[in-house]
Protein backbone atom coordinates (compact mmCIF):
# COMPACT_ATOMS: atom_id res chain seq x y z
CA UNK A 1 0.00 0.00 0.00
CA UNK A 2 0.82 3.42 -0.66
CA UNK A 3 2.65 4.99 2.68
CA UNK A 4 2.72 9.13 3.55
CA UNK A 5 5.84 10.49 3.60
CA UNK A 6 5.85 13.17 6.17
CA UNK A 7 8.39 16.28 5.88
CA UNK A 8 9.91 15.43 8.82
CA UNK A 9 10.63 12.33 8.17
CA UNK A 10 11.60 13.46 4.69
CA UNK A 11 14.10 15.74 6.75
CA UNK A 12 15.25 13.51 8.59
CA UNK A 13 17.29 11.90 5.16
CA UNK A 14 18.54 14.96 4.33
CA UNK A 15 16.83 14.99 1.03
CA UNK A 16 13.79 17.03 -0.24
CA UNK A 17 10.70 15.04 -1.66
CA UNK A 18 11.09 16.97 -4.78
CA UNK A 19 14.57 18.54 -5.19
CA UNK A 20 16.60 15.66 -6.24
CA UNK A 21 17.47 16.08 -10.20
CA UNK A 22 20.08 18.35 -9.07
CA UNK A 23 21.93 16.40 -7.07
CA UNK A 24 21.82 13.05 -8.95
CA UNK A 25 23.29 14.67 -11.63
CA UNK A 26 25.79 14.35 -13.86
CA UNK A 27 25.63 10.60 -13.23
CA UNK A 28 21.66 10.50 -13.80
CA UNK A 29 19.94 12.76 -15.62
CA UNK A 30 16.58 12.91 -17.69
CA UNK A 31 14.48 10.86 -15.37
CA UNK A 32 11.01 9.85 -16.43
CA UNK A 33 8.76 7.97 -14.98
CA UNK A 34 7.67 5.07 -16.71
CA UNK A 35 4.58 3.52 -14.84
CA UNK A 36 1.84 5.44 -12.92
CA UNK A 37 0.15 5.74 -9.36
CA UNK A 38 -3.14 6.13 -11.40
CA UNK A 39 -2.94 3.05 -13.27
CA UNK A 40 -0.33 1.13 -10.67
CA UNK A 41 -0.87 0.93 -6.79
CA UNK A 42 2.69 0.15 -6.88
CA UNK A 43 5.27 -0.86 -9.45
CA UNK A 44 8.90 -2.43 -9.64
CA UNK A 45 11.91 -4.45 -10.54
CA UNK A 46 12.24 -4.34 -13.88
CA UNK A 47 14.50 -5.78 -16.55
CA UNK A 48 15.56 -4.92 -20.20
CA UNK A 49 15.06 -6.90 -23.38
CA UNK A 50 18.27 -7.51 -25.06
CA UNK A 51 17.78 -4.62 -27.43
CA UNK A 52 16.45 -2.34 -24.78
CA UNK A 53 12.71 -1.97 -27.00
CA UNK A 54 10.61 -3.39 -24.14
CA UNK A 55 10.66 -4.00 -20.42
CA UNK A 56 9.19 -6.95 -18.37
CA UNK A 57 8.41 -5.80 -14.42
CA UNK A 58 5.66 -6.74 -11.68
CA UNK A 59 2.79 -4.70 -10.50
CA UNK A 60 -0.23 -4.39 -8.48
CA UNK A 61 -3.60 -2.72 -10.59
CA UNK A 62 -5.71 0.12 -8.81
CA UNK A 63 -8.56 -1.89 -8.37
CA UNK A 64 -12.41 -0.74 -9.35
CA UNK A 65 -13.81 1.86 -6.50
CA UNK A 66 -15.14 -0.26 -3.62
CA UNK A 67 -12.89 -3.42 -3.90
CA UNK A 68 -9.56 -4.08 -2.68
CA UNK A 69 -6.22 -4.20 -4.41
CA UNK A 70 -4.82 -7.85 -4.85
CA UNK A 71 -1.94 -8.84 -2.56
CA UNK A 72 -0.10 -10.16 -5.20
CA UNK A 73 2.04 -8.58 -8.13
CA UNK A 74 1.27 -9.41 -11.39
CA UNK A 75 3.58 -9.96 -14.46
CA UNK A 76 3.83 -7.08 -17.03
CA UNK A 77 5.75 -6.45 -20.14
CA UNK A 78 5.99 -2.83 -22.31
CA UNK A 79 7.56 -1.24 -25.24
CA UNK A 80 9.47 1.00 -24.12
CA UNK A 81 9.44 4.32 -26.07
CA UNK A 82 11.94 6.70 -27.35
CA UNK A 83 12.50 10.09 -28.90
CA UNK A 84 13.27 11.19 -32.07
CA UNK A 85 16.78 11.62 -30.29
CA UNK A 86 16.89 8.19 -28.66
CA UNK A 87 15.69 9.73 -25.47
CA UNK A 88 13.34 7.37 -23.05
CA UNK A 89 9.56 9.32 -23.20
CA UNK A 90 7.71 6.35 -21.58
CA UNK A 91 5.98 2.91 -22.06
CA UNK A 92 3.05 1.41 -24.62
CA UNK A 93 1.24 -1.41 -24.99
CA UNK A 94 1.67 -2.34 -21.12
CA UNK A 95 -0.10 -6.32 -21.39
CA UNK A 96 0.19 -8.46 -18.37
CA UNK A 97 1.24 -12.39 -19.16
CA UNK A 98 0.80 -13.65 -15.90
CA UNK A 99 -2.72 -15.52 -14.80
CA UNK A 100 -5.01 -13.59 -12.77
CA UNK A 101 -4.82 -13.66 -8.97
CA UNK A 102 -1.08 -15.95 -9.04
CA UNK A 103 1.54 -14.54 -7.38
CA UNK A 104 4.46 -13.74 -9.18
CA UNK A 105 8.11 -12.45 -9.34
CA UNK A 106 11.46 -11.86 -11.15
CA UNK A 107 10.59 -11.39 -14.94
CA UNK A 108 13.85 -11.58 -17.32
CA UNK A 109 14.33 -11.88 -21.01
CA UNK A 110 16.13 -14.83 -23.01
CA UNK A 111 19.13 -13.10 -24.29
CA UNK A 112 18.79 -14.71 -27.71
CA UNK A 113 15.42 -15.98 -28.49
CA UNK A 114 13.54 -12.73 -29.21
CA UNK A 115 10.42 -12.57 -27.43
CA UNK A 116 11.08 -15.82 -24.99
CA UNK A 117 10.41 -14.74 -21.50
CA UNK A 118 10.44 -16.29 -17.75
CA UNK A 119 9.17 -15.57 -14.05
CA UNK A 120 8.35 -16.86 -11.03
CA UNK A 121 4.83 -17.42 -10.96
CA UNK A 122 2.30 -19.43 -8.89
CA UNK A 123 0.33 -19.51 -12.07
CA UNK A 124 -2.88 -20.02 -10.33
CA UNK A 125 -4.16 -18.45 -7.21
CA UNK A 126 -2.45 -18.82 -4.02
CA UNK A 127 -3.60 -21.75 -1.86
CA UNK A 128 -2.32 -20.50 1.09
CA UNK A 129 -1.33 -16.78 1.86
CA UNK A 130 0.66 -17.13 4.93
CA UNK A 131 3.69 -18.62 3.38
CA UNK A 132 6.93 -17.95 5.02
CA UNK A 133 9.07 -15.13 3.60
CA UNK A 134 11.70 -12.64 4.49
CA UNK A 135 11.12 -9.69 6.90
CA UNK A 136 13.16 -7.29 8.72
CA UNK A 137 11.70 -6.42 12.71
CA UNK A 138 8.54 -4.53 12.17
CA UNK A 139 9.19 -3.14 8.62
CA UNK A 140 6.03 -3.62 6.13
CA UNK A 141 7.93 -4.35 3.39
CA UNK A 142 8.46 -8.41 3.11
CA UNK A 143 8.60 -11.09 0.09
CA UNK A 144 6.99 -14.42 0.91
CA UNK A 145 8.60 -17.94 -0.61
CA UNK A 146 5.06 -19.63 -1.93
CA UNK A 147 6.01 -23.18 -1.93
CA UNK A 148 3.55 -22.94 -5.10
CA UNK A 149 6.30 -20.82 -6.73
CA UNK A 150 7.75 -22.02 -10.32
CA UNK A 151 9.88 -20.68 -13.20
CA UNK A 152 7.37 -20.59 -16.22
CA UNK A 153 8.70 -19.28 -19.51
CA UNK A 154 5.97 -17.89 -22.83
CA UNK A 155 7.22 -16.21 -26.03
CA UNK A 156 5.76 -12.81 -26.47
CA UNK A 157 4.11 -12.02 -30.07
CA UNK A 158 5.56 -9.32 -31.94
CA UNK A 159 3.23 -6.97 -31.38
CA UNK A 160 1.92 -6.87 -27.99
CA UNK A 161 -1.22 -4.72 -29.02
CA UNK A 162 -2.44 -7.79 -30.67
CA UNK A 163 -3.55 -9.46 -27.50
CA UNK A 164 -2.73 -12.72 -28.92
CA UNK A 165 -0.59 -14.46 -25.80
CA UNK A 166 0.19 -17.74 -25.16
CA UNK A 167 -0.08 -19.66 -21.93
CA UNK A 168 3.05 -19.59 -19.69
CA UNK A 169 4.52 -23.10 -18.58
CA UNK A 170 7.29 -24.45 -16.10
CA UNK A 171 10.49 -24.88 -17.18
CA UNK A 172 10.64 -27.94 -14.21
CA UNK A 173 7.58 -28.56 -11.58
CA UNK A 174 8.57 -29.82 -8.14
CA UNK A 175 7.24 -28.78 -4.55
CA UNK A 176 9.03 -25.63 -3.14
CA UNK A 177 9.69 -22.07 -3.96
CA UNK A 178 11.88 -21.71 -7.56
CA UNK A 179 11.97 -18.16 -8.71
CA UNK A 180 14.36 -15.59 -8.65
CA UNK A 181 15.77 -16.47 -11.75
CA UNK A 182 17.62 -15.04 -15.14
CA UNK A 183 19.59 -17.10 -17.81
CA UNK A 184 23.08 -16.52 -18.68
CA UNK A 185 24.06 -14.58 -21.43
CA UNK A 186 24.72 -17.49 -24.00
CA UNK A 187 20.70 -18.41 -22.78
CA UNK A 188 22.44 -22.18 -21.66
CA UNK A 189 21.88 -21.98 -17.97
CA UNK A 190 19.00 -20.13 -15.67
CA UNK A 191 20.42 -18.75 -12.54
CA UNK A 192 17.93 -19.31 -9.34
CA UNK A 193 17.01 -19.12 -5.33
CA UNK A 194 15.22 -22.11 -4.54
CA UNK A 195 13.63 -23.19 -1.05
CA UNK A 196 12.36 -26.48 -0.32
CA UNK A 197 8.98 -26.90 0.61
CA UNK A 198 8.10 -25.57 4.42
CA UNK A 199 5.53 -25.35 6.57
CA UNK A 200 3.90 -21.64 7.55
CA UNK A 201 6.27 -19.86 9.80
CA UNK A 202 9.58 -21.53 8.91
CA UNK A 203 12.59 -19.51 8.37
CA UNK A 204 13.69 -18.94 4.86
CA UNK A 205 17.05 -20.83 3.90
CA UNK A 206 16.75 -19.90 0.44
CA UNK A 207 19.71 -21.19 -1.43
CA UNK A 208 21.09 -20.19 -4.65
CA UNK A 209 20.98 -23.24 -7.76
CA UNK A 210 21.56 -23.14 -11.15
CA UNK A 211 19.97 -25.01 -14.02
CA UNK A 212 21.72 -26.53 -16.98
CA UNK A 213 19.29 -26.53 -20.34
CA UNK A 214 21.95 -28.95 -22.22
CA UNK A 215 22.44 -31.14 -19.47
CA UNK A 216 19.20 -30.88 -17.97
CA UNK A 217 21.11 -30.63 -14.61
CA UNK A 218 20.51 -28.74 -11.72
CA UNK A 219 23.12 -27.82 -9.56
CA UNK A 220 23.73 -26.11 -6.19
CA UNK A 221 26.17 -22.82 -5.53
CA UNK A 222 25.42 -21.32 -2.19
CA UNK A 223 23.69 -23.68 0.38
CA UNK A 224 25.19 -21.39 3.32
CA UNK A 225 22.59 -20.97 5.84
CA UNK A 226 19.52 -18.41 5.88
CA UNK A 227 18.35 -16.52 2.73
CA UNK A 228 20.56 -16.16 0.09
CA UNK A 229 18.66 -15.18 -2.92
CA UNK A 230 18.55 -12.65 -5.63
CA UNK A 231 21.67 -13.59 -7.98
CA UNK A 232 22.73 -12.37 -11.61
CA UNK A 233 24.80 -13.18 -13.92
CA UNK A 234 27.69 -10.78 -15.05
CA UNK A 235 27.93 -9.65 -18.41
CA UNK A 236 30.66 -12.79 -19.71
CA UNK A 237 28.74 -15.05 -17.74
CA UNK A 238 32.02 -16.10 -15.67
CA UNK A 239 30.73 -14.77 -12.19
CA UNK A 240 27.50 -14.22 -10.42
CA UNK A 241 26.40 -11.33 -7.62
CA UNK A 242 23.88 -12.04 -5.29
CA UNK A 243 22.57 -10.95 -1.77
CA UNK A 244 22.75 -13.57 1.63
CA UNK A 245 21.75 -13.66 4.68
CA UNK A 246 24.19 -16.21 6.47
CA UNK A 247 24.65 -14.13 9.26
CA UNK A 248 20.96 -14.85 10.49
CA UNK A 249 20.75 -10.75 12.07
CA UNK A 250 18.81 -9.89 8.92
CA UNK A 251 20.97 -7.86 7.40
CA UNK A 252 21.65 -8.58 3.84
CA UNK A 253 24.92 -8.72 2.69
CA UNK A 254 26.39 -8.64 -1.15
CA UNK A 255 29.03 -11.74 -2.48
CA UNK A 256 30.52 -11.97 -6.07
CA UNK A 257 30.67 -15.87 -7.08
CA UNK A 258 33.57 -17.14 -9.57
CA UNK A 259 32.08 -20.10 -11.36
CA UNK A 260 33.99 -22.85 -12.26
CA UNK A 261 33.24 -25.16 -15.15
CA UNK A 262 34.18 -28.60 -16.65
CA UNK A 263 35.80 -29.06 -20.43
CA UNK A 264 32.17 -28.88 -22.01
CA UNK A 265 31.20 -25.81 -20.19
CA UNK A 266 29.01 -27.36 -17.72
CA UNK A 267 28.91 -25.68 -14.12
CA UNK A 268 30.78 -27.45 -11.42
CA UNK A 269 30.02 -25.28 -8.84
CA UNK A 270 31.46 -22.05 -7.42
CA UNK A 271 35.53 -21.42 -7.79
CA UNK A 272 35.43 -18.92 -5.19
CA UNK A 273 33.14 -16.92 -3.11
CA UNK A 274 34.30 -12.82 -2.42
CA UNK A 275 32.19 -10.45 0.20
CA UNK A 276 31.44 -7.03 -1.41
CA UNK A 277 29.80 -5.70 1.18
CA UNK A 278 30.21 -6.41 5.24
CA UNK A 279 28.63 -3.66 7.45
CA UNK A 280 25.36 -3.41 9.67
CA UNK A 281 23.26 -2.25 6.38
CA UNK A 282 20.81 -4.16 4.82
CA UNK A 283 22.19 -4.08 0.94
CA UNK A 284 20.35 -6.17 -1.64
CA UNK A 285 19.47 -6.49 -5.37
CA UNK A 286 22.79 -5.75 -6.75
CA UNK A 287 23.50 -5.58 -10.09
CA UNK A 288 26.63 -5.58 -11.97
CA UNK A 289 27.60 -2.70 -15.10
CA UNK A 290 29.11 -4.03 -18.13
CA UNK A 291 32.63 -4.54 -17.54
CA UNK A 292 31.94 -6.23 -14.16
CA UNK A 293 33.90 -3.82 -11.82
CA UNK A 294 30.89 -1.54 -10.46
CA UNK A 295 27.67 -2.70 -8.60
CA UNK A 296 24.98 -0.79 -8.14
CA UNK A 297 22.24 -1.86 -4.95
CA UNK A 298 19.92 -0.53 -2.54
CA UNK A 299 20.97 -0.01 0.93
CA UNK A 300 19.73 1.10 4.42
CA UNK A 301 22.50 3.07 4.90
CA UNK A 302 20.77 6.69 4.81
CA UNK A 303 17.96 4.79 6.84
CA UNK A 304 15.43 2.24 6.78
CA UNK A 305 12.44 4.39 5.44
CA UNK A 306 14.82 5.63 2.95
CA UNK A 307 16.77 2.80 0.91
CA UNK A 308 18.92 4.35 -1.60
CA UNK A 309 21.34 2.88 -4.38
CA UNK A 310 24.68 3.07 -4.08
CA UNK A 311 27.56 2.02 -5.91
CA UNK A 312 30.35 0.45 -4.87
CA UNK A 313 33.97 -1.66 -6.12
CA UNK A 314 33.02 -5.00 -7.85
CA UNK A 315 36.62 -5.79 -8.80
CA UNK A 316 37.87 -7.75 -11.74
CA UNK A 317 40.47 -10.18 -11.71
CA UNK A 318 42.68 -9.36 -8.82
CA UNK A 319 40.64 -6.20 -7.80
CA UNK A 320 38.20 -9.11 -6.32
CA UNK A 321 40.82 -9.41 -3.31
CA UNK A 322 40.07 -6.07 -1.56
CA UNK A 323 38.27 -6.49 1.66
CA UNK A 324 34.68 -5.52 1.60
CA UNK A 325 35.56 -2.71 4.48
CA UNK A 326 37.97 -1.39 1.71
CA UNK A 327 35.56 -1.09 -1.31
CA UNK A 328 35.02 2.24 -2.21
CA UNK A 329 31.19 3.00 -2.05
CA UNK A 330 29.26 6.11 -3.42
CA UNK A 331 25.76 7.55 -3.24
CA UNK A 332 23.82 7.75 -6.25
CA UNK A 333 20.00 8.45 -5.97
CA UNK A 334 18.99 10.93 -3.56
CA UNK A 335 15.18 11.09 -3.54
CA UNK A 336 12.72 10.97 -0.71
CA UNK A 337 11.29 7.58 -0.33
CA UNK A 338 12.70 4.12 -1.16
CA UNK A 339 15.12 3.75 -4.15
CA UNK A 340 16.20 0.28 -5.21
CA UNK A 341 15.81 -2.60 -7.98
CA UNK A 342 18.51 -0.69 -9.98
CA UNK A 343 19.52 -2.41 -13.78
CA UNK A 344 21.81 -1.03 -16.33
CA UNK A 345 20.42 -0.82 -20.07
CA UNK A 346 22.34 -3.29 -22.24
CA UNK A 347 24.31 -0.68 -23.85
CA UNK A 348 25.09 0.95 -20.42
CA UNK A 349 23.63 4.05 -21.28
CA UNK A 350 20.70 4.03 -19.07
CA UNK A 351 19.45 3.17 -15.02
CA UNK A 352 15.88 2.08 -14.27
CA UNK A 353 14.96 1.39 -10.79
CA UNK A 354 11.77 1.30 -8.47
CA UNK A 355 11.40 4.49 -6.25
CA UNK A 356 9.43 6.13 -4.37
CA UNK A 357 10.20 9.64 -5.53
CA UNK A 358 7.76 12.34 -5.91
CA UNK A 359 7.58 14.50 -9.45
CA UNK A 360 9.44 17.56 -9.35
CA UNK A 361 6.34 19.72 -9.20
CA UNK A 362 4.89 17.59 -6.15
CA UNK A 363 3.74 19.44 -2.82
CA UNK A 364 6.18 18.40 -0.69
CA UNK A 365 3.81 18.57 2.12
CA UNK A 366 1.21 16.39 0.56
CA UNK A 367 3.59 13.81 -0.98
CA UNK A 368 2.35 10.12 -1.04
CA UNK A 369 4.80 7.76 -1.81
CA UNK A 370 3.97 5.10 -4.36
CA UNK A 371 6.68 2.61 -5.88
CA UNK A 372 6.68 3.07 -9.49
CA UNK A 373 9.42 2.34 -12.31
CA UNK A 374 11.72 5.53 -13.42
CA UNK A 375 14.40 5.19 -16.11
CA UNK A 376 17.41 7.71 -16.12
CA UNK A 377 20.16 8.35 -18.73
CA UNK A 378 23.64 6.98 -16.99
CA UNK A 379 27.19 8.68 -16.73
CA UNK A 380 30.01 6.22 -15.90
CA UNK A 381 32.30 8.23 -16.48
CA UNK A 382 30.80 10.66 -13.93
CA UNK A 383 29.97 7.78 -11.59
CA UNK A 384 33.86 6.46 -11.85
CA UNK A 385 35.12 10.30 -11.03
CA UNK A 386 32.90 10.45 -8.07
CA UNK A 387 34.38 6.86 -6.73
CA UNK A 388 37.84 7.72 -7.32
CA UNK A 389 37.29 11.13 -5.73
CA UNK A 390 35.64 9.27 -2.50
CA UNK A 391 38.45 7.15 -2.32
CA UNK A 392 40.96 10.17 -2.86
CA UNK A 393 39.26 11.72 -0.03
CA UNK A 394 39.65 8.25 2.35
CA UNK A 395 42.89 7.72 1.69
CA UNK A 396 43.95 11.40 2.58
CA UNK A 397 41.46 10.93 6.17
CA UNK A 398 43.54 7.65 6.65
CA UNK A 399 46.62 8.89 6.23
CA UNK A 400 49.27 9.42 9.16
CA UNK A 401 48.90 12.06 10.76
CA UNK A 402 44.82 13.20 9.90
Amino acid sequence: MACLLTPAALGQAGNSPTDWAAPEAPVLSGHVRLTSPERFLKAGEAYFSPDASRIIFQAIEQPPEGEAPSPHYAMYVADLRRDDSGDFTGLANITMVSRPGSSNTCGWFHPTQPGRILFGSTITPLIDDNAPGYQRGTSKYSWQFPNEMEIVTMVLPEDLGSGELGDATPLWERDGYDAEASWSPDGRFVLYTRLEASSENAEPNGDLWIYDNVNDTHTALVTEPGYDGGPFFSSDGQRIVYRSDRRLDKHLQLYIGELAFDQSGAVLGLEREIAISDNEHVNWCPFLNMAGDIALYATSEVGHFNYEVYAIEAGTSGALDKPASERTRVRVTRAGGFDGLPVFSPDGDAVMWTSQRALPDANPDEFVASSQLWIASYDEAALRRAMFDAAMKRASQEAPGN
